[in-house]
């Protein structure tokens, strides 16, 4: 005898089913039913939720769900004219043209195949339905009346509103819910946090029907992050193909900005092709990219993308409009205390050397260098992109300090440009700290200059004094020294704790590197600090190495 299935479950996701219940309860409490369902209808999960949505001209007068193979004649018969007219039809087995000479010649009628439960019963004006069917207790949540043309475990014909509710609400609580990255026992509202969290990202993911300009050793991830159940990822290589591709089916193309030239720009805005930025997030992985160690975070941006100030982004939208609740807060601030405590960096994580020495009675700064041709220096750093014109300008305006200078470890590597001798930097600076880890070093110093570095931001999260001299994504907000040009769009006052939800829990996405998940932040800062990650493309890493040191021996500028 077959399980049925719980009315809250998980997407189809590519590697198979993921178990977000475990046995049914001995015991079942209903707890508060109408908070519940206030909690289910804000997060719109149950049923087939990653369905595509049902794409209505106007809201439904009933909504209909026969069985298979069933006659139609009579539930006709049963609809007054209005309801005929208004109907929605849609059938179990996922058929979409009507099936009957009477539905054919009906006015204003629709027939949909399989769809989002959520978005065909929204603001209908009832549910026509077998007792069987799990969109019985998805209208009750939602609130609309049940018409129950046979019995089933959700209801049976002459039950009233109360009884079915109370039906959905024991049928939700039969399970025993389970974390699906760790197996242990969880609860509903967690459970229910956490599908939200994953319609959020199949509805965004479900416009985009190629990528573009994605590096070979971070497709498998790049595939999961954009998964949507209805269609498959094209990843390609060629630009001229993807526009066609995204053209053909109307979709957008997923791009990465430094991997994709102006003219495709510039191609896509002539044929009106939307596109999605996808970039490294801000808590990336434990490793370089420059190793070829595939992300577990990127950011996926529809507006602009954050390092840009001269247009607006997804980030800048979230951080000016967003009001963010005492829970999103309270979840941030837990966040930020645990990406400290674990001394977590956007490439590391755990224990390092110990910081160096510092002066006594004096004021200690950390200048760490960038790349010099990075997109973020390209876009946000105001026409200054020379790391030891950085280093000038901060012992400008810090003549007293001691000043530390952190050089890229890309560049440091040989795989990017941006190196500047040793001897060049100690004629500014009074140390060059190539070691310990970066959070060890925020921990150590009083304040940090930037030009566009994340390592700004880092150094805000542990209540370091933070000068840009760019205009980086975390500049504006009223919690750094903002010597570039700051966009208008900003001048909003943010809490660090604000800044915080905005940048690391509503913008970017995250995945989680043992179930291959995508997962909430707290998961991936979990498995950073108490687990070793598994890099797939752990093979490549010695051969990189060896890379840089060979380029970094050809342009003279390997360590003395």
């Amino acid at each position: 005898m077959s399980v049925p299935l719980p009315l809250l479950r998980a997407p189809p996701f590519p590697d198979g089913a993921v178990a977000v219940t475990g046995p049914a309860n001995e015991s079942i409490v209903t707890g508060d039913v109408a908070a519940l369902f206030a909690r289910l209808r804000e997060a719109r999960v149950g049923g087939r939720f990653w369905a595509d949505p049902a794409a209505l001209s106007r809201p439904p007068a009933l909504v209909v769900r026969p069985h298979p193979g069933e006659n139609l004649s009579a539930h006709l018969d049963a609809m007054s004219l209005a309801e005929r007219r208004g109907a929605l039809w849609i059938h179990a087995d996922g058929r979409t043209r009507r099936p009957h000479d009477r539905l054919a010649s009906l006015e204003g009628g629709e027939w949909r195949g399989d769809v989002d439960p959520w978005s065909a019963l929204a603001g209908a004006g009832a549910l026509a339905a077998h007792g069987d069917d799990e969109w019985v207790a998805i209208a009750r949540i939602v609130g609309i009346a049940v018409r129950l043309l046979s019995p089933g475990r959700f209801g049976t014909p002459g039950w009233n509103d109360t009884e079915l509710d109370a039906r959905a609400a024991q049928l939700l609580n039969q399970f025993a819910w389970r974390d699906p990255f760790t197996g242990e026992a969880s609860t509903i509202e967690a459970t229910i946090d956490l599908l939200a969290e994953w319609r959020e990202i199949i509805t965004a993911n479900r416009p985009i029907t190629v990528a573009c300009g994605m590096a070979w050793w971070k497709r498998a991830e790049i595939r999961r992050f954009l998964w949507s159940p209805q269609r498959p990822l094209h990843i390609v290589a060629r630009p001229r193909r993807a526009l066609a591709v995204a053209k053909r089916s109307g979709g957008a193309v997923a791009i990465w900005p430094s991997r994709v030239s102006p003219a495709l720009l510039a191609e896509a805005r002539t044929q009106d092709v939307p596109l999605v930025r996808v970039e490294d997030g801000f808590v990336r992985s434990v490793g370089l990219g420059v190793a070829l160690v595939p992300p577990s975070s990127v950011v996926v941006d529809r507006s602009g993308i954050h390092f840009d100030p001269m247009r607006p982004s997804d980030l800048e939208h979230i951080l000016a409009k967003t009001s963010f609740s005492p829970r999103l807060l309270a979840r941030a601030q837990a966040l930020r205390q645990a990406i400290v405590a674990a001394g977590i960096s956007k490439y590391a994580a755990g224990e390092s050397a110990p910081a160096p020495d510092r002066k006594p009675a004096s004021r200690l700064v950390l200048v760490p260098a960038q790349v010099e041709d990075d997109m973020s220096v390209l876009c946000g750093g105001g026409g200054l992109t020379s790391n030891l014109e950085l280093l000038r300008r901060v012992r400008a305006l810090e003549p007293d300090a001691e000043i530390w200078f952190r050089p890229h470890p890309d560049v440091d590597a040989g795989h990017r440009k941006g190196a500047v001798p040793d001897a060049d930097v100690l004629a500014v600076a009074d140390r060059i700290v190539r070691e310990p880890a970066m959070a060890t070093l925020l921990g150590a110093v009083d304040a940090v200059h930037v030009l566009t570095s994340l390592t700004g931001f880092e150094a805000l999260l542990r209540g370091r004094a933070v000068t840009c001299h760019g205009t980086p994504f975390y500049a504006g907000w009223g919690l750094t020294r903002d010597l570039g040009a700051v966009p208008a769009r900003r001048g909003r006052a943010l809490a660090l704790d604000e800044l915080v939800a905005g940048v690391l829990i509503l913008y970017p996405r995250y995945l989680d590197p043992v179930t291959g998940l995508p997962c909430p932040p707290e998961v991936l800062i979990h498995r950073m600090a108490t687990t070793s990650t598994h890099n797939r493309l752990g093979w490549v890493a010695p051969l990189r190495h060896w890379q840089g040191r060979l380029m970094a021996a050809l342009r003279g500028i390997g360590r003395p």
